[in-house]
């Protein structure tokens, strides 16, 4: 195996999920596009890097060394920081210095490194100074639910909030459905139908743009388990 990992939900309306693991060979995976941005630290030969990563519009590679630790703070769509404006971040990622062996520095103060037991604690403290935001027009959107507002300030909002229009959310969703479907045993068909794709050729660009495999070989991984 080359890395281990271990996750769970968080019960924060701000938090998607927090998870830590252990790199222990040279791993280059493919990642999905992922439209929601996270805190990641790594720890490698006593070295710490804080870095606050973007949504991505595609699946990218990533590089992992052998022997370093990660720790993530995934974060829910609609959560932001306004010192870090997620649409400045998408495809793309932000370092942040390190202050002490046990902090870095954010938006000019100096922040202790969360943990996989602590990460709430963390988040709330960034809430209550004000580096942490959360729009509620982006959850009441994504529940169809009706806003006393124009469109156009809608969709403002939540490009600003997510660094996404809606329609690429739903497109990168419908993928990831997609994937889940196939992963099953589903047939690339059915997945079609069910997914709801126009046809197979365009389940195939989909799959091959935000998760980086076709639908072949997500079901020849499948027949070889």
């Amino acid at each position: 195996m080359d890395y281990f990992s271990e996750g769970r939900l968080s019960d924060s309306p701000y938090i998607e999920m927090i998870w830590q693991g252990r790199v222990q060979n040279n791993y280059a995976p493919v990642c999905p596009a992922d439209t929601r941005w996270n805190l990641l630290i790594t720890r490698q030969n006593g070295k710490v890097r804080v870095c606050v990563e973007g949504a991505t519009t595609q699946a990218v590679f990533k590089y992992q060394p052998e022997g370093s630790d990660f720790f993530v703070i995934k974060f829910k769509l609609g959560t932001f920081m306004p010192y870090l404006l997620p649409r400045h971040l998408l495809n793309g990622d932000s370092i942040l210095p390190q202050a002490a062996h046990k902090s870095f520095w954010l938006n000019g103060f100096a922040w202790e490194f969360p943990d996989y037991d602590n990460a709430e604690v963390f988040v709330e403290r960034l809430v209550h100074n004000d580096l942490l935001i959360r729009d509620p027009v982006v959850k009441a959107v994504l529940q169809n639910e009706p806003q006393d507002m124009s469109f156009r300030t809608v969709r403002r909002r939540f490009l600003h909030t997510t660094g996404l229009t809606y329609n690429a959310i739903q497109q990168i969703e419908l993928a990831q459905r997609a994937n889940v479907l196939l992963e099953q045993g589903i047939s690339i068909l059915d997945t079609v139908d069910q997914a709801g794709y126009a046809d197979q050729p365009h389940l195939t660009r989909s799959m091959k743009r935000f998760i980086g495999f076709t639908p072949s070989q997500i079901a020849r991984v499948k027949l070889l388990e």
